[in-house]
């Protein structure tokens, strides 16, 4: 493999990581707000207070599939073609591998010879049907990718195209300390000549929540956050889906919520070490100051606001607005910046980094330029926000003022979290000045 040496005024090369995780608990702001419980301690530590924190990052559609399609694509949702996390959606299927996959950023990368690797989840498709594990996407030279969605026991990984299958033993099958071995594994073979790619995808904290053993008892006093519009259900002024919320959640869903909440937090402990892992193997091996480490997450969740118990798919900030930390040569210390990025911006930063074209046909726009320096104004900035509502044929059960093909599902309190009516186009503007979104909502069912 051919040695790259990046010219645009550096005299290192330049490696880049990207950890993400789902569901961000509302924003990072929770965090900042309780250091003294926060469960990603050495993500701000490590991270933000060695780099910068952007506060308006958002995602352009708030479902996994779609949203990791945008990150790796670089494009808007209407542009990659995935709509929702099915394989009739696109999630996986032979049209994204044989249209979009082989034109992701990593393919740029591996061009120029970076060393790539991938471990944990890719789409949620992935590896059950078409080619199984036997197909590892394009431009990855080490590939540990899930099978399926999110889990932490019972689950096998395309190891390079080769299935190995876990189950349930907590010190060999935990899948975030796995990703986490594997990961160690592909550091301990780099060194100061070779740049790399390290792109790791914990799905911590999505359900079905569970923690580390060691961990299952912490916060045990710690509730879900109380935002103003926490179970305030039946907004008339919202959409149908809003609409269709209880005025008020019952005693034993908050409780429930709380509980999600919690294991949530336990479950980012694990992601919280795998981050100081990685941090210690790249300063071992004098990588540090040679590498960016970006950490984000792939849409954000709501956990009782406006009477939706959890989920994502909304349109709101509590499930498009995610954290960006970012640290690495150039990057002063514990900045601020306020300029908004979006997740189809990371593609085109990181090749900006690396000294790679820009395709013409991103659609985000590479925000490297904001490292150098606090960016305490908001500059203007307009994006679109959307997605495509899903619903089922099939009746719900318990909950007969629902018809089949309305609603995705209800699980809990016969409250849903998604409907075929939910498929909208927003175009969000924010500035020093502004703050709007206006969307249009599909009545009818075709986009």
């Amino acid at each position: 493999m051919r040695h790259t040496y990046l010219t645009r005024h550096l005299s290192w090369q330049v490696s880049c990581l990207l950890l993400t995780h789902l569901f961000v608990p509302i924003t990072l702001k929770v965090f900042s707000s309780l250091p003294e419980v926060s469960p990603m301690k050495n993500t701000l530590s490590i991270v933000k207070k060695h780099g910068a924190e952007f506060t308006n990052m958002f995602v352009t559609t708030p479902l996994c599939c779609p949203s990791r399609a945008s990150i790796l694509t670089g494009k808007y949702a209407h542009n990659h073609e995935v709509r929702n996390n099915s394989v009739s959606g696109n999630c996986n299927s032979l049209n994204w591998q044989h249209e979009h996959e082989d034109k992701t950023f990593i393919t740029h990368f591996k061009k120029r010879g970076y060393s790539t690797f991938y471990a944990g989840k890719y789409l949620n498709q992935y590896g059950k049907k078409t080619d199984g594990v036997k197909h590892i996407p394009s431009g990855w030279n080490k590939w540990v990718g899930l099978v399926g969605n999110s889990c932490y026991y019972n689950y096998s990984l395309s190891v390079n195209g080769k299935e190995v299958k876990h189950g349930s033993d907590p010190q060999n099958d935990y899948l975030t300390n796995v990703i986490m071995k594997y990961s160690l594994n592909f550091l301990s073979q780099q060194n100061d000549t070779t740049p790399f790619f390290m792109f790791l995808s914990p799905p911590a904290p999505h359900g079905p929540f569970l923690p580390f053993p060691k961990y299952k008892n912490k916060y045990y006093n710690i509730s879900a956050p109380r935002t103003p519009n926490f179970g305030v259900g039946g907004e008339r002024r919202k959409h149908w889906l809003v609409r269709q919320t209880p005025k008020s959640l019952s005693k034993s869903v908050i409780e429930t919520i709380d509980d999600v909440f919690r294991n949530r937090w336990r479950t980012l402990l694990s992601v919280d070490n795998m981050v100081k892992g990685i941090y210690l193997e790249l300063k071992k091996k004098g990588l540090l100051r040679n590498t960016y480490i970006f950490y984000t997450s792939d849409n954000g969740f709501h956990l009782g606001q406006f009477s939706l118990p959890w989920d994502k798919r909304q349109l709101y900030e509590f499930d498009v607005r995610v954290p960006l930390l970012v640290r690495g040569p150039g990057i002063k210390k514990d900045i601020e910046i306020k300029h908004p990025v979006l997740n189809i911006d990371l593609a085109p930063t990181f090749l900006e980094l690396a000294d790679i074209p820009i395709p013409n046909d991103f659609d985000g726009e590479s925000f490297a330029s904001y490292f150098k320096h606090s960016n305490k104004m908001l500059k203007n900035r307009t994006f679109i926000i959307e997605h495509q509502g899903e619903s089922t044929d099939a009746s719900i059960p318990g909950c007969p003022q629902y018809k089949a093909g309305e609603v995705h599902t209800c699980e809990i309190d016969c409250i849903c979290e998604d409907s075929w009516n939910n498929t909208y186009l927003c175009v969000r503007q924010l500035s020093e000045k502004e703050n709007l979104i206006s969307c249009i909502f599909n009545d009818r069912g075709v986009w």
